[in-house]
């Protein structure tokens, strides 16, 4: 049992970073009494963050270029509904999440969420 609170203490000591996952929903009305939606904070958590790729594209003849990184986090009732139609907000900038999936983390199975998220670098 040592040895898995060891694993537990050096996984949360690595969430190093803030993130916020946003989340398309209705933040008030207008004076119609209609939905006015937009983006809005969903969740604040904390996470660690680890560089997967950086890339560039060539369409007709622009040049743009990427992050990809993924972003590890505890799972929670409500982390365990991030999905890609979600994005996170990071250091300043937007994310897309492109993709969520349960932390392979040795014997914590079950007890992170990994974010896979890519954003503008232009």
């Amino acid at each position: 049992m040592v040895g898995s609170g060891l694993m537990a203490k050096r996984s949360a000591g690595s969430l190093d970073r803030t993130i916020t996952v946003e989340r398309y929903q209705v933040v008030g009305t207008n004076d119609f009494n209609e939905d006015i939606l937009d983006w809005a904070g969903f969740i604040t958590v904390r996470a660690a963050r680890r560089d997967v790729s950086d890339g560039e594209k060539f369409a007709a003849g622009q040049t743009g270029s990427s992050l990809r990184s993924r972003f590890v986090i505890r799972a929670s009732t409500k982390s365990k509904t991030i999905s890609p139609v979600d994005r996170l907000s990071y250091d300043g900038g937007i994310w897309n999440i492109e993709g969520v999936k349960e932390g392979d983390q040795g014997d914590m199975r079950g007890r992170f969420i990994e974010i896979t998220a890519v954003r503008s670098t232009d």
